[in-house]
């Protein structure tokens, strides 16, 4: 995206996420205004920045309405690290599950991987130069020298002593073919760098050396934080190892392309900026935080305990505190946690008060009627009608919905929420994907190019597929 999301106003943000995202315009404009603030703490003086923490946003509303879009959209167009977790991986330390603060070392993690690709951008242009260089070696080596000191007259001769005519005579002659041979290597490699340039040896099978890299064995002890690569612990005391490849030009250029780069990026420096932008800009977000909310009854079970529990481990994180990665502690006091959950069965304030007060900004997401289901069907970018139809052309029929068709489709989508279970928008995958089931498993076939969807096929489709009495077999 052109624009970048640190200079990207709320009404921007908002834009921006509209082209995916039908409604719910209070949870967009509440994200868009929590981003926005991290740009404007981000022009304070350290004193005031210190002060200011961020506003976490607490989502509240129906399975398919939008939460996790909004949030996969988000890190989709900022330029900030971003994590997705679900808060019923974690549990209490004892029970089987992730421990909170992997959280925060995925986090970690995700602004290394955007540091380095950032660092590795600004090196292609330096590292094209080198790889281009290195494939022009492989296609026209040149002759490698005898080595001095071979032989005991040899040694005798370069320590002082004296050289015999005919030795100072081979020397000569040595001298003057390897300068007519080197010639000869300068003028064929720069006609290979110009046949490169002009895309002729694309196809061409050459040996290049590239890294060894073994197969990692990662073993991570999350309760207490440690990660240890065994591979990597004598990994710094040897020399890297290398091996041969024989890849066309084409690949090779791709490989050496983000080998060089890498070698090219100091990865002491990208660590560093990593775990600082993680701390100031990264951003959270916890799905299904409901899930781990309880009411406050008298007999309480043991579920009950650890879902309150895992809230308990969870607050520290959210307040503020100092988590240890494998590259060092990372602090967790700006960074912004977004929060959601469908609250159908507990209520926000069955969460502990405690953590009810870290999430400040509690945004509602509406249900979704028959003029969302209509809009979801054609307007965003990828829309799944959209979708259905670029898979279908790719085996040759063009599919075509008419007008009275999406509305059809998004009418029943509807009701079928409505009398069933309420799944939000993926309602409407089941219902396309009942639709044109058939088509698809025709297809490819030369009879068939191009295929009108109207109303009447679709009530005549689902008349055959859903009965009265058996409407929940095609229910998810």
């Amino acid at each position: 995206m052109a624009t970048n999301i640190k200079n990207m106003t709320p009404k921007q943000i908002v834009a921006e996420l509209d082209k995916y995202i039908i409604g719910q315009d209070e949870a967009k404009k509440s994200v868009a205004i929590a981003l926005r603030n991290r740009y404007r703490r981000n022009k304070l003086t350290e004193e005031m920045k210190e002060e200011i923490t961020p506003k976490n946003i607490l989502m509240i509303g129906p399975t398919g309405v939008g939460k996790t879009e909004i949030a996969r959209r988000l890190a989709r167009i900022m330029d900030a690290p971003f994590v997705k977790v679900e808060a019923t991986k974690f549990t209490e330390v004892g029970y089987v599950g992730r421990d909170v603060d992997s959280m925060v070392r995925d986090l970690a993690e995700a602004s290394i991987r955007l540091t380095k690709q950032k660092r590795i951008d600004e090196k292609l242009d330096a590292a094209d130069k080198i790889a281009e260089d290195l494939i022009v070696q492989a296609i026209i080596p040149g002759k490698e020298k005898k080595k001095k000191g071979s032989s005991p007259l040899d040694a005798f001769a370069n320590s002082g002593g004296y050289k015999s005519q005919k030795q100072e005579y081979e020397e000569k002659k040595a001298s003057e073919a390897g300068n007519k041979e080197s010639q000869d290597v300068i003028l064929a490699r720069e006609q290979v760098r110009k046949d490169l340039k002009d895309g002729k040896l694309e196809n061409q099978y050459i040996e290049i050396e590239v890294e060894d890299k073994p197969r990692s064995n990662q073993l991570d002890m999350q309760n207490e934080g440690v990660s240890i690569a065994i591979g990597n612990i004598f990994g710094d005391m040897m020399p890297k190892r290398t091996k041969k490849r024989k890849v066309k030009v084409s690949e090779a250029r791709k490989i050496l392309r983000e080998q060089e780069a890498q070698n090219l990026i100091d990865m002491d420096e990208v660590i560093d900026e990593a775990l600082k932008n993680a701390e100031q800009n990264g951003i959270i977000f916890i799905d299904e935080i409901d899930k781990i909310a309880s009411g406050h009854s008298v007999n309480s079970s043991s579920a009950d305990v650890s879902r309150e529990g895992v809230q308990r481990d969870i607050l520290p994180i959210v307040e503020g505190s100092v988590v240890n990665t494998k590259h060092g502690p990372i602090k967790t006091d700006h960074m912004l946690f977004i929060g959601a959950g469908a609250f159908h069965v507990s209520k926000p304030s069955d969460l502990i008060p405690e953590l009810q007060g870290r999430f400040p900004i509690n945004v509602e997401l509406k249900n979704l009627d028959k003029e969302d289901f209509k809009k979801i069907l054609t307007v965003p970018e990828n829309a799944v009608t959209k979708q259905q139809k670029a898979l279908l052309e790719t085996d040759g029929a063009i599919i075509d919905f008419t007008d009275d068709a999406i509305d059809e489709i998004a009418e029943m989508a509807y009701l079928m929420n409505q009398e069933t279970e309420n799944i939000g928008a993926r309602r409407l995958n089941t219902i396309l994907e009942i639709l044109l089931e058939d088509i698809s498993f025709e297809l490819p076939d030369e009879k068939i190019d191009k295929i009108t969807i109207d109303r009447e096929k679709v009530k005549e489709k689902f008349r055959e597929k859903i009965r009265e009495v058996d409407v929940e077999k095609y229910i998810l």
